[in-house]
């Protein structure tokens, strides 16, 4: 079983770097200040960049998912559940890239593990209220603030170059897109490769015999789980990166920093705090912050598709890994 769960978790870990990376970089993409490949070997640096340096720098969003859950005693059915689990964020996550949906994998672990537990326990005790607060509180934070930030500066920014020739302000902000996508990537890596790391410590715990407590991460975890996310983000996600970057809404360089600079802000806060939170909700929101300042506006109909997913993430991944949980528990 351990075996089946190291091939999950790393098929799980380079679908993320596949699917969810591409947000970090929709912005500059759309902007035209990088090509899509170009911003993709970016995005992919940046990543591996993020993951190591929040690893040994603040690793308290791998310690909130590691206790997200409580899987029992019987570690062997425990470990049998959380790969039903895993099954369930690959299955989510594949149909999401089909569509072109811009999900968060990080809720789809959150509540298929969760699912998992419960099926496993038939209790809400497999719960952690603890790390659950701090996964709602980081569910509003990502969707409400990076909104608030990106609409606001743009609005400032707009005001204070009002005056300066458009031409050079676009050139000098192309420049600072650049930047701002590596620190979108980077935060990137450094929020979501933490999750990873979590589950992947809570697997091979179970498998050694309990949910033990952990104080710090080895560093062939932090290494595996940053590579296998390099190379997903390397595949790219060209679906992804045209829907929220190019078709949802039409950003200039201006609004483009802006909306990097919100993202990535929230994101880093959330890091120091161990709140675990979505960069593709905090990227998705900033976007339609600063989309909303400008003429044309954001796309209701995409906007309405992206929060349709990502409303039906939660109960949909919770209730197929629930159900996964049971199949395996039958099946192995």
């Amino acid at each position: 079983m351990i075996i089946l769960f190291t091939i999950l978790i790393l098929l799980v870990i380079l679908v993320n770097g596949w699917t969810d990376a591409p947000n970090a970089i929709a912005g500059c993409v759309s902007t035209r200040a990088m090509s899509p490949s170009s911003a993709l070997a970016l995005a992919a640096a940046a990543n591996f960049i993020g993951a190591i340096g929040m690893a040994i720098f603040s690793p308290k969003v791998a310690f909130t998912l590691y206790n997200i859950a409580d899987f029992g005693n019987d570690t062997s059915e425990a470990l049998c559940a959380l790969c039903a689990g895993l099954c369930a964020v690959i299955l989510w996550a594949t149909v999401a890239w089909m569509f072109g949906l811009p999900t968060s994998e990080s809720h789809a672990l959150i509540s298929g593990i969760s699912g998992a537990a419960l099926a496993k326990r038939r209790s809400l005790d497999a719960l952690n209220s603890r790390e659950w607060h701090l996964v709602i509180m980081g569910l509003i934070i990502t969707t409400v603030l990076p909104f608030i930030l990106g609409f606001l500066l743009n609005r400032i920014l707009t005001a204070i170059l009002k005056g300066f020739p458009r031409r050079n302000v676009i050139r000098y902000f192309l420049r600072a897109e650049r930047f701002g996508a590596a620190s979108s990537a980077l935060i990137h890596g450094a929020q979501d490769s933490q999750k990873f790391m979590g589950i992947y410590m809570l697997g091979i715990t179970l498998y050694r015999g309990e949910q033990e407590n952990i104080s710090s991460i080895p560093i062939y975890v932090v290494l595996i789980c940053a590579s296998v996310m390099t190379l997903g983000t390397m595949l790219g996600g060209a679906r992804i990166i045209k829907k929220i970057g190019c078709d949802m809404t039409r950003l200039d360089a201006v609004g483009g920093s802006a909306a990097d600079t919100a993202s990535s802000a929230v994101l880093f806060i959330c890091s120091l705090l161990g709140i675990p939170a979505s960069t593709t909700h905090s990227k998705a929101s900033a976007i339609i912050g600063t989309g909303i300042c400008k003429r044309g506006g954001v796309d209701p109909r995409i906007m309405g598709q992206m929060f349709a997913a990502w409303g039906l993430t939660f109960p949909f991944c919770a209730a197929l890994g629930f159900v996964l949980s049971r199949l395996f528990s039958y099946c192995f």
